[in-house]
């Protein structure tokens, strides 16, 4: 090929990527152009349902496009996981998922976690709570290593295997020095079979949070036996938490927005400042603090990538003491 050759050919090169980036640049300076669908691993109704909807439907208005919520439930949370993780990247499928991406690695019921995934923002954080039926011996949380030791291989717990309340026990026996083969875990397949069975008096104790067991508690059908969180919640404040009880541990089911891997990094930045703009509004966080017992925090880009890491971690140790084949 001679110089003028090679030299025509080199630009005509050039010229086709620059204008091909041109086309991609300009393509995403235009995003969104068409409604982007939020798959939410779970049924309609529950607490990451409710939650996602709510903060979607503010988003939206930033976005100038609609974000359709898609519930896709099944397979332990991952049918839904894994048809955004195979989506094209291109900010128009999007998951509003928390903790059990990396839960359903860590019981082997998926052979990835958050790292197949853009992490897009951390929206909020809603405070679990270790809960007993009103008319158990048990006042508070402080008191049920000292009830096991008294009631060996016959205390129940229940749990929704490989999910975020099996974790939370196994973590809570940790700091209570609370020997695992002295308790009965009892698993069901829901939260809703989880309130039936705490309603009857089939369990000593279960965890919940305000989306799920506040009528409960705020009827007296169940006590509240303490906050896992540095800070008394505003519509329990004289339910103490943990670390006053001196178990120190603070637990909470974290939600947030992530997108296929190879997600633009502009289209991230969008879909997050949307989504960080939705929650200064204080309607809206009225109500998730309110109704929802969870807080605002909101973590995007790096700060948020350090919060998967370093959750993942603490996710990863608390698996070491659980038996996921029972």
């Amino acid at each position: 090929m001679t110089r003028l050759k090679l030299t025509l050919s080199t630009t005509l090169v050039a010229i086709g990527l620059a204008s091909s980036m041109a086309i991609t640049t300009a393509a995403q300076a235009d995003y969104p152009e068409q409604d982007i669908r939020l798959v939410i691993p779970y049924g309609p109704g529950g607490a990451t349902d409710i939650l996602f909807r709510l903060i979607s439907q503010e988003a939206e208005k930033h976005l100038g496009e609609s974000v359709v919520p898609v519930n896709m439930a099944g397979a332990g949370a991952t049918l839904g996981s894994r048809n955004v993780k195979e989506a094209s990247p291109d900010g128009y499928t999007l998951l509003g998922s928390h903790d059990t991406i990396a839960l359903s690695k860590l019981a082997g019921t998926v052979d990835y976690s958050f790292d197949a995934f853009e992490p897009v923002a951390l929206l909020t954080q809603t405070i679990n709570i270790p809960a007993a039926h009103a008319d158990h011996d048990v006042q508070s949380a402080d008191e049920i290593a000292d009830y096991v030791r008294e009631n060996p291989g016959q205390v129940r717990f229940s749990i929704i295997p490989s999910s975020t309340d099996h974790f939370f026990w196994s973590q809570f026996f940790q700091e209570a020095g609370i020997d695992m083969a002295d308790v009965r875990l009892v698993g069901y397949p829901d939260t809703g079979e989880q309130v039936s069975a705490l309603m009857a008096k089939e369990i000593d104790f279960a965890m919940f949070n305000l989306p799920s067991g506040g009528a409960f508690f705020e009827d007296g059908t169940f006590r509240a036996l303490g906050i896992a969180h540095p800070e008394r919640l505003d519509g329990m404040p004289d339910v103490p938490t943990l670390r006053e009880l001196g178990i120190a541990m603070d637990h909470s089911t974290s939600r947030g927005i992530f997108a296929p891997k190879g997600t633009p990094q502009d289209i991230l930045d969008t879909i997050a400042e949307a989504y960080g703009q939705a929650l200064e509004n204080e309607r809206v966080q009225s109500r998730i603090e309110n109704e929802f017992g969870s807080v605002v925090r909101f973590l995007a880009g790096d700060d948020y990538q350090a919060f998967l890491d370093e959750n993942e971690a603490a996710l990863t140790a608390a698996a070491e003491n659980i038996d996921f084949q029972n």
